[in-house]
């Protein structure tokens, strides 16, 4: 077989993906904070933009955003904020810098004595001190050795983050070279830190050192923390009365104690901060009749400097090549401001569709949920399944039943066994929810047994996907939900 070389045109449709497009995509799917922080770093890098100041700037903003035919009107110079000069004899002199901060939490008579109840600097602190830094703390005053200082800091820095001991006395000797004794006695130094249950090996140890804080270590709540643990995890009441022969209702005020102890105790200075979800879309009721409204607050305005523009204009001057760099910069200016008006378009039209859908939720609640998928809001609104996943990604919005992710009107769908109209699988979480909390405490329902309710109501819900919902809603199964019955 001959191989040759040929010249071949062929003519073929394909879709590419132009630079542009993919950032259209790429702000689609973005949250809020995204968002954000993918504007402001736009504006770092393109010299084109400028954030917004007020209504104005805001109204040539949208303006820009469908084009730039503008660019040949004379525009007003931009406006320059005028330098603040220090003056030579400021007050700031006479500041003693050197002892400010010691004034500052001290009872001085320079304060006056309303001021005793001034934070001390620790309460302003910019990042909360965690466990480590805490103990750490708390030994320096603890009036040890140099070795004995070495070995607590050795301590500390193998507690978990529930602040339990990962070390052995062996090891601790090993790794520091004191001996045993002085491991157990600094392991008893870490242990008598707060918080309570500190340096604990493992759980026992630490309810066991929280009951001993307390004046307990001889009660009947550290008996059965010492002997009964495990009977007390599969809430085995019956058997902890007959093992220890006390009345039941001893055994319950004991087992109120030991709840009411933290079984993590380092949690409490764990690094994590509490994430506050900020909705992206409001939807009010106002007069019978239900307003969405964008929350655009926090995120930057954009608008295209005049300074830049005027650079474009014909008699402005500007070398060729500057004039290039610029209508570049411009162009993806102009393109990333209609982005994102396309982008809060397009979510206010996707939460005008789930409105329409599930009208009955917004008006009564959870229980009035209907099943949803994509298809059904691509369809309502003329866009592609994809383009509804990643605009209801990572988007809340805050309604009159409360704050749901978009996703979260989007459910599977429950069938009736009399061909009823289906229910959503939320629904069905809601309804077990409600079943499981009006119960008999002392004779709780089975995963079969609420299944039986489902189908006397011609629900179709097998026992398996009861147990399923009842796990993502976190409810334990029915034998830890029991309670003893009292005599």
């Amino acid at each position: 077989m001959a191989f040759e070389l040929r010249q071949q045109m062929k003519l073929s449709q394909q879709l590419v993906m132009t630079p542009q497009l993919q950032q259209a995509i790429k702000l689609l799917q973005l949250s809020r904070l995204e968002l954000a922080e993918t504007i402001q770093q736009e504006i770092e890098i393109n010299p084109v933009l400028e954030e917004a100041a007020d209504s104005q700037d805001q109204t040539e903003t949208e303006q820009e955003g469908h084009g730039h035919d503008e660019l040949d009107v004379p525009q007003p110079e931009p406006e320059r904020t005028a330098e603040v000069q220090m003056e030579s004899d400021s007050s700031l002199r006479e500041i003693d810098w050197e002892n400010y901060s010691n004034d500052y939490e001290s009872g001085s008579s320079t304060r006056g004595k309303d001021d005793s109840d001034l934070p001390s600097r620790l309460d302003i602190l910019t990042t909360k001190p965690d466990l480590h830094s805490h103990l750490v703390w708390q030994l320096t005053f603890s009036h040890l050795t140099e070795e004995e200082m070495e070995v607590g800091h050795f301590l500390i820095g193998n507690l978990d983050r529930d602040g339990f001991l990962e070390v052995t006395e062996a090891e601790i000797a090993e790794g520091t070279g004191c001996d045993p004794a002085m491991a157990h006695r600094l392991i008893s130094v870490v242990q008598e830190m707060d918080p309570a249950g500190v340096g604990a090996r493992d759980l026992k140890d630490c309810l066991l050192l929280q009951l001993a804080r307390l004046g307990r270590e001889d009660s009947l709540a550290a008996a059965i923390v010492r002997e009964h643990l495990h009977t007390l995890e599969n809430r085995n009441f019956a058997a902890i009365a007959r093992a220890t022969g006390r009345p039941i209702e001893e055994i319950l005020a004991a087992i109120k104690v030991i709840t009411g102890l933290d079984p993590h105790p380092g949690r409490i200075y764990a690094e994590e901060e509490p994430q506050y979800i900020i909705p992206d879309v409001y939807v009010h009721k106002i007069s019978g009749e239900y307003v969405i409204l964008l929350n655009d607050e926090g995120l930057p305005r954009l608008k295209v400097s005049n300074y830049y523009k005027d650079i474009l204009k014909k008699d402005s001057g500007a070398p060729a090549d500057t004039k290039n760099y610029v209508q570049d910069k411009l162009k993806s200016a102009l393109w990333l401001i209609k982005s994102i008006h396309q982008r809060q378009r397009t979510i206010y039209r996707v939460v005008e569709s789930l409105l329409k859908f599930q009208y009955d939720f917004f008006e009564k609640g959870i229980a009035f949920l209907k099943p949803l998928v994509l298809r059904d809001v691509a369809e309502d609104l003329g866009m592609h399944e994809s383009t509804i996943s990643r605009v209801t990604s990572n988007k809340y919005v805050h309604t009159p039943q409360g704050t749901f992710e978009l996703k979260y009107f989007f459910n599977s769908s429950i069938s009736r066994h009399d061909g009823g109209e289906a229910m959503a699988s939320e629904s069905i979480k809601e309804r077990i929810r409600s079943i499981i909390g009006g119960e008999n405490h002392q004779d709780p329902l089975s995963d079969n047994a609420i299944a039986e309710i489902f189908a006397r109501e011609d629900i179709k819900l097998a026992r398996r996907t009861v147990a399923k919902y009842r796990e993502q809603l976190g409810i334990l199964p029915s034998k830890f939900r029991k309670m003893p019955k009292l005599s």
